[in-house]
This record gives C-alpha cells, structure tokens and sequence, in this order.
C-alpha cells in the first residue's frame, strides 16, 4: 500500500482524470455505491471508480497498479460470490457502461462491460433478433458471457460464450487489447468460460439469432406432484425440438406473477416451459404437463425481454447458490432431487431449479473450456433469507441438495451458477487440462494475480 500523502494525491487526481464518479469512504452516496444484490456481501473498498468510458477504466486500473491496491470488477448484475468487492480494494464499477449497439445486416450486437440482459434483449427486440442470455434480466452480460452463460435460449442458440465474436479488454497493465479470432486468439479461446481472469471487459460483441417469437407456460402445482411434474417435463425435452427449454423448480413463495389460490404448507412445485416459437405450438408441447392438475397458469406468446422478467428477485437479501450438472435424470434422482426441497430455507423466495440442458449446448464447439456442455440437465439450490441467524442453515441446505444429487454428477459446472467454493471447485468445473491451459494465459496476460476477486485461476 502507497503512503498516505502518495494515496491521497492519487485520489484527487483519479477525481479530476475520471469521467465518471469517485467514492471513497466516508463520501455521500459511498454506502449506495458499495452495495450489491447479496446481503452476505458486506465490504468496504478503499475507492470506487464508476467508469464512464473505457478510458476511465485504464485510469483506474492506472490508479490501483500504482497504489499497489488490490482491483475488482463489478459489472452490471449480481456479483453473487462477492466479486465485485474486496475490503480495501479499488472496485472497478462498469454499471454506467451500458450502451447496447446492434448490427442487424451483420447478425452481430455490440454491448457494454456494464450492461444486464434488459439493456440488451430491449435493444435487440425490436429487430425480432436475440441471443443468450441468461434467467433473469438483471443478470450482467460480462460476467455471464465470459464464464460460460447458460440460460432460456441456451437449447436453441448454444451457451452464451457458443456466441462470443469479440472482446474488448483492459489488461493488468493498463492498456487496451482485443480478443477475437484473428487478434489474441489464445486469450479468446480463454474467455470462453475463464471468465474476468485476464481483465477487463468494457464491451463484448456476440452473434444474434432470429427470434419473431416467443411463448412460455407457467404452472403452479401441489408440491406432492413434484414426481410426476418432472417425469412429463422430462419427455416433453427428451421428445420436442431444441426451441424448448425451461425449469421445474420448488419455491418458499410464488415465482413469478401467478401465485396458488390458498397457500401451500411448503414450498410450491412450478414448471417453466420456454419456446423460441409461438404459443400455440407450445401449447401443442406442453400437453404432457399442462393435463396435470395444476393451481395456476400463465401461458402464450411474450416478448423475450418480458419472459426475463418472470423470475427476476430483488436485491438486498442474503443468498448463497450451488449447482450440479448431471449425466441423465432417472427416476430415482427425481425423488432425491423433490425430497430436498422440504428443507429449503425461509419465505424470502429460494429456489430449488432443474433445467435440461442438451440440443445446441451439447451440439457447439468442442474447443472453450466448458466440459459442462455435455450434462443433460443442471440442479441448481438457491438460497434467499433475511436473518444472519439463518445463514448456517441455509447455507448447509445448499451444501445438502448438492450432496444427495452427486452421485449423478458428471464433476463439471457452470461458474456462473455457483459462489466460492475454493480453488479444487474451479478446477473440476472448468477441467484439469482447461486449467493449465487458462493459466498459462493467466501468466501472460495478469502474471501478478492482479484480477483475482473472482473464480480465480492463478498464473503459472
């Protein structure tokens, strides 16, 4: 750490310099800044740089590397495992970079370091186009994109990062680089699923599909019928085209705007069938569930950016998540996998999903580092709660549902989907040979570990 005379000169001048807005503590508007989507994430950086531009965050980076400070990245969504901040730290916040630039004639779509889902599916959908994304519209692009990106489209368009064309970055050292098939094509190959390892991403350009139209159903069933839900649900994806996809789920509340007409003395039972067609299609699919006695419907054509909504939560509440990707889904994992959603934690709207996986994810390029494209479905324990009373446990609730599906595991996973679960976790989701590979990159691109708030990969 610089001296105090050195740090506060730096500081003065990064106020000046920036475009953007500067916090440190003690400044109005600090806490607001600082603040994130999960209530457990409680820390105090040293200096907030709210970027403007992607000069801003050469400047801050600038700033941090010469205040020997430690740097994280916040982008525009949730930083669910913390992230984006560090106690100390200077925080990088991308959240004021969220212009979205479409290139209809080229199929292509330019988005800011700092955009969520909505920024983008809102300007992609007026051209009947999408790509991507992920199951709520408040989830960051970056973030998502660079650590692989599974999500409602994922069956129909392949996972996120199947879609990345190009990279803009801000590396260890400051200066601005590009990633793409042709310019560093080894630090391309690496942010397909290493995620911010290799710096900063102030904008991403991905491929775009056509999408005219789209339709969902939302059922609401008796959590007794769990079994039954999952085994239609389960040969509606085995039997329909890659256009569908979706969820079963338990909830400690209602998702969504459908809620059962008197309450359930657990968590409810939900299916969440999604179509990149139209209504009437879907509903010709989704016979199978739809003749199960069900407590409440939503069901016909939505626009995408709409049907991200469906599930999105408010921030402020403590969480903490986990996944599994598992190789098929028998009879017997579906009895695990209902029986654990009686211990789930609270009414403050956890979440138990199962999302099949499959279609165009299994069918993508084989080369990025993510072995978890050949799963066949996903188990994914989210916990929601108010009270730091409960955060043991709700956290040993995750760990538990994790445990019981594991014999079915295949050992990879989406890092998007999981918290910090140590260094052995990273390396199992992204692969042994993928991990020497990424840090040999790593080496060259942050050899002092500089980016490391995050699924770290460290250099060799």
């Amino acid at each position: 750490m610089a001296p105090l005379s050195k740090a506060g000169a730096a500081l003065a001048a990064l106020r000046e310099d920036l475009v953007g807005a500067v916090f440190a503590p003690g400044d109005p508007g600090y806490d607001e800044a600082r603040g994130v989507f999960n209530a457990v994430i409680d820390r105090r950086p040293a200096v907030i740089a709210q970027c403007a531009d992607a000069t801003d965050v050469v400047r801050a980076v600038r700033f941090g590397r010469d205040l020997d400070l430690p740097i994280a990245v916040r982008g525009g969504g949730h930083g669910l495992a913390g992230a984006a901040r560090g106690d100390g730290a200077l925080v990088v916040d991308l959240r004021r970079m969220h212009r979205v630039g479409v290139d209809p004639q080229a199929g292509a779509v330019r988005v800011g370091g700092g955009a969520t889902m909505s920024h983008l599916d809102r300007a992609t959908q007026p051209y009947g186009l999408a790509t991507t994304g992920g199951r709520a519209s408040t989830t960051g692009v970056g973030g998502f994109v660079l650590g692989g990106g599974t999500g409602w489209l994922d069956r129909a368009f392949g996972l996120a990062a199947d879609n990345l064309l190009g990279v803009e970055l801000v590396t260890a050292d400051a200066e601005r680089v590009r990633a793409n098939v042709d310019d560093n094509p080894e630090l391309f190959w690496a942010l397909h699923g290493g995620g911010g390892n290799f710096g900063i991403a102030t904008a991403l350009t991905l491929r775009l599909h056509q999408l005219p139209e789209f339709s969902l159903v939302l059922l609401m069933f008796r959590p007794r019928l769990g079994p039954e839900v999952i085994s239609a649900f389960r040969e509606i994806v085995r039997a329909g085209p890659d256009e569908v996809g979706g969820a079963v789920l338990y909830q400690s509340g209602p998702p969504g705007r459908s809620t059962p007409p008197e309450p359930s003395a657990g968590p409810l039972c939900a299916a969440m069938l999604t179509y990149a067609g139209g209504a009437d299609e879907l509903r010709r699919l989704a016979a199978p569930v739809l003749a199960l006695p069900h407590e409440a419907e939503l069901a016909g054509d939505l626009p995408y950016a709409d049907a991200q909504r469906v599930l999105d939560q408010p921030p402020g509440l403590r969480g903490h998540w986990s996944a599994e990707c598992l190789s098929a889904l028998p009879d017997d994992l579906v009895e695990v996998f209902c029986a654990r959603a009686d211990g789930m934690p609270g009414q403050a709207g956890s979440r138990q999903l199962l999302f099949p996986q499959g279609g165009a994810i299994a069918a993508g390029p084989r080369e990025f580092p993510v072995p978890y494209r050949d799963a066949a479905w996903t188990v994914h324990p989210c916990a929601r709660w108010e009270d730091p009373a409960d955060d043991e446990r709700a956290v040993a609730w995750v760990r538990g549902v994790r445990s019981a599906v594991r014999p079915w595991s295949t050992g990879a996973v989406c890092p998007n989907l999981i918290g910090d679960e140590g260094p052995e976790r990273v390396r199992a989701a992204l692969g042994e040979g993928n991990t020497l590979r990424l840090e040999k990159v790593k080496r060259r691109f942050d050899p002092d570990n500089v980016f490391r708030f995050n699924h770290n990969i460290r250099p060799v």
